[in-house]
């Protein structure tokens, strides 16, 4: 059996089985999650064990498919964490408001409600679109692969790429941690986040709304900061249940002070915030980036994270 898998690699691993089976081997497909002894967790969740000397064959393979609900779970996660400060279901749509601040608490996106797929139709759209201009904002949609198709002659933009992260297959960090995680923003972590870690020159930055960063729907909020009077690196937490039960640590607001980047300070506050969802009861974390945002993507992949999906925002021409 070779051991230059990684964890967390796909694989199929065939193994003996014990006397009294009518075959004498089988397989298991799943993640590679440790090699002492071999184990591997399958898409429906079981850890399936075997005794080294069993094992016959452990090979890698591509990417598995992700599936259409496993979309809608997670999307349903990440809007249960980032849901604005107003919100309404509307035929399957999850219609969100923040005053504006940030593209996804101010759209609506397809999750379905009890399982059942979102309707899109003309007076699904007149009515969510009804409801945003209650709000004072334009119609926009948020629209995650396969669960929803880009209405004719709409325009889109900011592709976004969703990555996950099995938190079992993480090394967590040890020991006492130098990244403070409070349950609300201070006025250091607020002024990180106005300004992305860069020098405050332009007062016209849009400050941020309050209400968005500090709401969710039945989650728990950690937010990070590394760094003393002021945050050299900062991040967001959002810890919530998907459909399907599986919790989720959204990471979110990861920026670095621009005279400190190139030093690891954003992997560890990211590493330290996986730790604190995990002791919030996570067992996995997923990142949103845009797909033009090479560096933070490349940072993603370093840590473990792999790409689920991807989504984009749609708005009527005009």
């Amino acid at each position: 059996m070779t051991t230059e898998i990684p964890l967390g690699r796909r694989v199929v691993m065939r193994y003996q089985l014990p006397e009294g089976y009518p075959q004498p081997l089988t397989d298991v497909i799943g993640e590679l999650v440790s090699l002492t002894p071999p184990s591997v967790r399958t898409a429906e969740g079981e850890l399936v064990e075997v005794a080294a000397d069993r094992v016959v064959a452990l090979k890698a393979l591509g990417p598995r498919p992700i599936r259409t609900k496993e979309i809608r779970s997670l999307e349903t996660a990440a809007a249960f964490g980032w849901p604005g400060t107003a919100h309404l279901w509307i035929d399957g749509w999850l219609v969100r408001a923040g005053n504006g601040y940030t593209g996804r608490a101010n759209s609506a996106v397809p999750l379905g409600e009890s399982g059942v797929p979102a309707v899109l139709s003309i007076e699904s759209m007149r009515r969510i679109a009804d409801w945003y201009t209650d709000q004072g904002l334009p119609l926009l949609l948020q629209l995650p692969d396969r669960l929803a198709p880009v209405p004719p002659g709409w325009n889109t933009w900011s592709e976004t790429v969703v990555l996950g992260l099995d938190i079992a297959n993480f090394v967590l960090p040890q020991g006492p941690s130098m990244v403070r995680v409070a349950p609300q923003p201070d006025a250091g972590w607020l002024t990180a986040h106005r300004y992305r870690g860069e020098i405050p020159v332009d007062p016209a930055v849009r400050k941020p709304d309050l209400g968005v960063l500090t709401s969710t729907l039945g989650g728990t909020l950690g937010f990070a900061s590394l760094g003393l009077p002021e945050p050299l690196a900062i991040g967001r937490g959002a810890v919530t249940t998907a459909p399907d039960g599986r919790r989720w640590v959204g990471l979110t607001c990861v920026a670095v002070a621009a005279a400190h980047r190139r030093n690891g300070l954003g992997a560890l506050v990211c590493a330290e915030l996986i730790r604190w969802g995990a002791e919030q009861g996570a067992t996995h974390a997923y990142v949103q980036v845009e797909v033009g945002n090479a560096t933070a993507l490349a940072l993603y992949r370093d840590l473990g994270f792999v790409d689920h999906h991807t989504y984009r925002y749609a708005a009527p021409q005009g």
